[in-house]
């Protein structure tokens, strides 16, 4: 139902691109107004939810841990499972964004014979770095066309790219990748049946949007051309805020933009914020040194404490009648 549900609110976003493009006045609408609601929302949202994060309390340190911790000199830690400084922290952090360090550890569990057993689950892993570095890649070649003249590094990755130089226009290697991953992660929620129970609308609408991007791009570059100069005088108009309505223009190019304004106004609101969470997870962003410092819980509320001393002092009596015995006679 989930998946039904996502792919019916796919073909809606699809015909209303097509509604807008069959009209003027929507085309411009799609081209001059919601580029500018979309970012707009995009920040709004983001910074909304980094604040909001970064406002949760976390009076103790709280680092998911697997090795040794920094003790005395003779006992070797781990500075990356256990980080005992900001330095160990930054390279846990560096392992987990570009590398999905955590998730090249996750293992497949079965019960086999009344016992759990243990497998790799590295598949998971590898699509799951191929489809980000890929999506990654595609955002910082787009950068083309909102800048002139070109920055020589977006014109050396697109190179790189393309080095193969399969067919013409160039298939570049990250758009094969990123509809690798796309369908392993796709496959995965829909085959397995424990993954299937636990997705949601919003597992299954991400990876349909972000779908309807990558197809309606690789069509448009391999079977639909469009024209390039009017699609950066589009996209410079937004930039210099003089945005200009194309003339003209292919169905496949509104698509794709209907597609890419929803997904960035969504972002922020959905399980995708997970690339600016990240950085505020207390897991994983925090110094592990609950041995070597005491932290005190900021807003527990004063306690009216009772010392050895005075509980003495108001038992003293019933403590030498039990015969226990007393610091003061």
């Amino acid at each position: 139902m989930n998946l039904l549900i996502s792919v019916i609110a796919i073909l809606v976003i699809a015909l209303l691109a097509i509604g807008m493009a069959m009209s003027q006045v929507p085309a411009y609408i799609l081209t001059g107004i919601i580029p500018y609601a979309a970012f707009a929302v995009f920040f709004c949202g983001f910074i909304y939810r980094i604040v909001q994060w970064a406002k949760s309390p976390v009076p103790f340190r709280i680092p998911t841990t697997c090795g040794q911790e920094k003790s005395l000199p003779w006992i070797q830690n781990n500075p990356l499972e256990n980080p005992c400084c900001k330095a160990s922290v930054i390279g846990r952090m560096a392992g987990e964004i570009f590398l999905f360090r955590s998730l090249f550890r996750n293992t497949n569990v079965r019960i086999i014979g009344g016992r759990p057993v243990y497998g790799s689950a590295k598949w998971l892993w590898f699509f799951g770095l191929m489809f980000h570095w890929s999506l990654l890649i595609i955002v910082l070649r787009h950068l083309r066309f909102f800048t002139e003249p070109i920055m020589p590094f977006v014109s050396g990755l697109s190179a790189l790219d393309g080095f193969l130089e399969i067919g013409v226009p160039v298939l570049y290697i990250s758009d094969a990748a990123l509809l690798a991953g796309l369908t392993f992660l796709f496959l995965r929620r829909v085959v397995l049946p424990q993954v299937r129970y636990i997705s949601l609308f919003i597992d299954y609408f991400a990876l349909l949007l972000v779908a309807g991007i990558a197809v309606t791009g690789l069509l448009m570059r391999h079977f639909f051309p469009v024209d390039l100069n009017a699609v950066k005088t589009m996209t410079l108009g937004w930039v210099t805020f003089a945005p200009v309505s194309l003339q003209n223009v292919s169905l496949t190019l509104y698509l794709h933009l209907c597609f890419v304004f929803i997904l960035i106004a969504w972002l922020p609101w959905s399980k995708l914020m997970h690339l600016g969470g990240i950085f505020m997870s207390p897991t994983r962003n925090v110094i592990n040194n609950n041995r070597s410092q005491r932290h005190v819980n900021p807003w527990n509320a004063p306690v009216k404490v009772h010392t050895y001393a005075e509980y003495e002092d108001e038992f003293r009596d019933k403590m030498k009648a039990a015969g226990l015995p007393v610091e003061k006679e």
